[in-house]
């Protein structure tokens, strides 16, 4: 039943809903929600988790109907101007993906549409003193992000190469 309830709230939810919202709306620990999302992931439930909390895929999509993915190569303090530029131009970065050389490709879920949206993200990395994804790759990623259309995703394209985001081999 709880399950269910999770389910209702995340897909009733407009944004992420993180897990110590949903135990403090279901008077249960945020490590119950955790092990709740993983069950329902693996029954099949397409739940995103993302820094600000979890989701479900089509919510960030509706407005954003064409996804394109952008190579990227840039040193960490880069980072947050590159997220700025692309929620500026009002498109959303919906994941990071990195190829290492002994897990294959690794995805990081994202989600970001704002600049307060990569402000917390950003603020996240660093009050956790962890390393970006890209770091493992000595800058080099891709990010996935979701567009108007394919012009508008071309216009992100553009910019990034201007701002020298642009992976270049």
């Amino acid at each position: 039943m709880r399950r269910n309830q999770i389910m209702d709230m995340i897909s009733r939810s407009g944004t992420p809903i993180s897990a110590s919202s949903l135990a403090a709306s279901l008077n249960v620990s945020r490590q119950v929600i955790v092990g709740d999302v993983a069950l329902l992931r693996a029954q099949g439930n397409d739940i995103i988790a993302t820094a600000r909390g979890y989701m479900l895929p089509g919510k960030i999509e509706a407005n954003h109907k064409y996804i394109g993915k952008i190579a990227c190569r840039h040193s960490p303090e880069k980072t947050k101007p590159e997220l700025y530029l692309i929620v500026d131009l009002g498109a959303v970065v919906v994941d990071v993906i990195i190829e290492h050389d002994i897990y294959g490709e690794i995805t990081g879920s994202l989600n970001l549409a704002s600049r307060s949206d990569v402000d917390e993200f950003t603020r996240r990395v660093d009050s956790a003193e962890i390393k970006l994804l890209s770091e493992l790759t000595m800058g080099t990623h891709l990010h996935t992000v979701a567009c108007r259309d394919k012009a508008h995703f071309g216009q992100v394209v553009t910019a990034m190469e201007k701002g020298g985001y642009l992976y270049q081999n």
